[in-house]
């Protein structure tokens, strides 16, 4: 039977819920795929916002030939598969998933005529693609590099750090965000099944911006019982057999679970699932890199050496490795978790970031702009009187978005 997440899933970028920085109106990603724009890319962001589906609507959108591949599972072999098959044709490999696209109609002409029609792009979409190794990587770049597949490739890691530089120079990235409560709520609905308010906000809660984990949160409860509430939805979530796999939900339930107790100052509850992920076989550099970008997020400037311990460790897991780099990482567990927490700076950034959005690239203030001329400084430019007050555009005088007690 087709999952619930299947049947809902958007086929359009006007369904589509979130991410409105790339598919709102005029928006970078929705230019490009309604313009027809053909290049490889990849989508960069939690799980459950939005990656597969903004693949396939792609590919959909250029008429190509989609391919899905997990990098998990997947190897060099699927990958010249994909190359060497006749467009329209299956793929046959259990690790290849062949998604139908509009074909490029064919007429009554002669097999040279056809020979001749434009063939639909073949797109490979690889998801998890941070799971290919560097050799892996190597062989799938000239590929893209001479356009025989148009690569999309999904991770939630940062693709800086798990993409070769020459297939990442090659690929536009695209950042996607986690879902607010209001898409989460939205994406529920379209479900069909009813939840009462408290279920609603549970089942939010619970989710944290994954559409994908709700959508079968409420798929799994709607099967067992008759009513999706509170108390149901908890007894599904408890009755499912969990086991930590790197690409799968308790990975993702595991790290949530390790930031928010160091957020909560519980270095015990933070060393525990540290040790939960080591012992699962979590590669180090990813605990690590969750801890640099929480000692700026979190802890900020309540406790700036927090960022160069957080540093420290990833460069000791960098160069030591397994199993004396999890003492490293221990000592910076605990650290961080003990660690004053200051979010200002954090939130700061994102309030800038609304207004950034929302006015766009407003005009500089005149006496702030560069004055390499004697005329450009005759009308203003780089005026030496500079108030601290009177420093951003005029629209926005007055704002504070550094806000600490």
């Amino acid at each position: 039977m087709e999952p619930l997440a299947n049947k809902i899933r958007p086929k359009t970028l006007d369904e589509f819920v979130g991410q409105k920085h790339l598919v709102g109106e005029n928006r970078p990603l929705r230019k490009a795929i309604e313009q027809g724009h053909i290049f490889s890319l990849v989508f960069w962001g939690p799980p459950g916002v939005g990656k597969t589906t903004l693949a396939r609507i792609y590919a959909n959108t250029i008429n190509a030939e989609l391919y899905e591949l997990s990098a998990v599972t997947a190897g060099k072999n699927d990958i010249r598969k994909i190359v060497d098959s006749p467009v329209g044709s299956s793929v046959s490999s259990p690790s290849v998933s062949s998604v139908s696209s509009p074909r490029v109609s064919k007429g009554s002409n002669s097999q040279a005529s056809e020979d001749l029609a434009p063939q639909p792009p073949k797109v490979l979409f690889l998801d998890e693609i941070h799971r290919f190794n560097k050799a892996q990587q190597d062989f799938l770049l000239p590929y893209v590099e001479n356009g025989e597949l148009i690569l999309v490739g999904a991770t939630t890691e940062n693709p800086s750090f798990e993409i070769i530089s020459p297939l990442l120079s090659r690929l536009r990235v695209f950042v996607l965000e986690e879902l607010s409560d209001d898409q989460m709520s939205e994406i529920i609905d379209r479900t069909e099944i009813k939840l009462d308010k408290n279920a609603r906000e549970w089942l939010i809660s619970m989710a944290n911006g994954d559409a994908r984990q709700a959508i079968t949160m409420i798929e799994n409860t709607a099967q067992l019982y008759d009513d999706v509430n509170v108390e149901n939805l908890t007894n599904t979530l408890q009755s499912k057999f969990l086991r930590y796999d790197k690409k799968g939900e308790e990975h993702y339930n595991t790290i949530s679970a390790f930031i928010k107790s160091m957020r909560a100052s519980d270095a015990n509850a933070a060393i525990y699932y540290l040790a939960r992920m080591v012992d699962a076989g979590e590669d180090p550099k990813f605990i690590a890199r969750r801890m640099v970008i929480f000692a700026s997020e979190d802890i900020g400037l309540a406790q700036p050496t927090a960022l160069v311990v957080a540093n420290a460790v990833f460069r000791s897991v960098e160069t030591i490795g397994l199993p004396e780099c999890v003492l490293n990482l221990a000592h910076g567990v605990a650290y961080l978790a003990n660690a004053k927490k200051d979010r200002s700076a954090y939130d700061a950034y994102k309030e800038a970031m609304k207004d950034v959005r929302k006015f766009g690239n407003l005009p500089i203030p005149m006496k702030l702009r560069n004055a390499p001329t004697k005329l450009m400084k005759e009308m203003g430019y780089g005026k030496d009187s500079v108030e601290s007050s009177d420093l951003l555009p005029k629209e926005l005088e007055g704002r504070k978005y550094l806000k600490r007690g």
